[in-house]
């Protein structure tokens, strides 16, 4: 039951609250989802003298339920992050390894460590390993773009991947290929030359790391994996 619940506290009272509040309540059966429901909003409205919006007042399924950018997945209330919110994600990342506006590496690397703590921060609750171990691959090809594109010339590619390892017959037929930015990113001797320790010693974030350590956190306060949101 997803609601929001505008606030209208007497003065005097000296209590402080948000204009509106959103709230979920969980039941295991639509009927008694329906019965809790009405009980809320009788409590809601007689004892808090609160006013219940309805036109956002519903009995669902959770599965049709996204609240503060999660949804739940199953039994049990497992959370996730939204479709819309991996979108919003992924649409920062692409504005930040952008591949014109002649931003440096460095500066690109900085901003997304600083926007990946943010969101990991606030959604690690609903974040698992696979998912964020494939997004952390997608970013490092998206880098290794950023690299051949600022490299431009024929011989500019070839000279900086037999400097960082390549070898030579590779760096002069990947080097003079005319393939686009994006099929040469994911090429083997951009993967040779930009490798993953490599991208780690210039500053890129890890998304599986930064998790990582929420996860433990997790684990030492003795929350498991469903824990809640708020």
């Amino acid at each position: 039951m997803s609601r929001e619940v505008h606030v209208r506290f007497r003065e005097g009272l000296g209590v402080r609250f948000p204009q509106a509040t959103r709230l979920l309540v969980f039941s295991k059966t639509e009927q008694s989802a329906t019965r809790v429901f009405r009980s809320v909003e009788r409590y809601l409205t007689s004892k808090l003298k609160l006013v219940v919006n309805h036109d956002k007042s519903s009995v669902c399924s959770a599965e049709a339920v996204e609240f503060l950018g999660y949804t739940f997945r199953g039994f049990g209330g497992r959370f996730g992050v939204s479709r819309k919110n991996l979108k919003r994600f992924k649409e920062r990342v692409k504005q930040i390894t952008r591949r014109n506006g002649g931003r440096s590496i460095q500066s690109r690397l900085s901003a997304l460590r600083r926007y990946f703590q943010g969101w990991v921060g606030y959604f690690h609750y609903g974040l698992g390993k696979k998912q964020l171990q494939s997004l952390d691959k997608w970013i490092r090809r998206r880098i290794r773009a950023c690299y051949w594109k600022q490299w431009y010339r024929v011989r500019t590619r070839i000279r900086m991947l037999l400097k960082l390892g390549v070898r030579r017959d590779e760096a002069f037929s990947h080097g003079s290929s005319g393939r686009g930015v994006w099929v040469m990113s994911s090429s083997a001797a951009m993967h040779v030359a930009i490798s993953k320790d490599y991208l780690r010693q210039q500053g890129l974030a890890s998304l599986e790391e930064i998790w990582s350590k929420f996860a433990s956190k997790k684990r030492t306060a003795g929350c498991g994996p469903a824990c809640p949101v708020v």
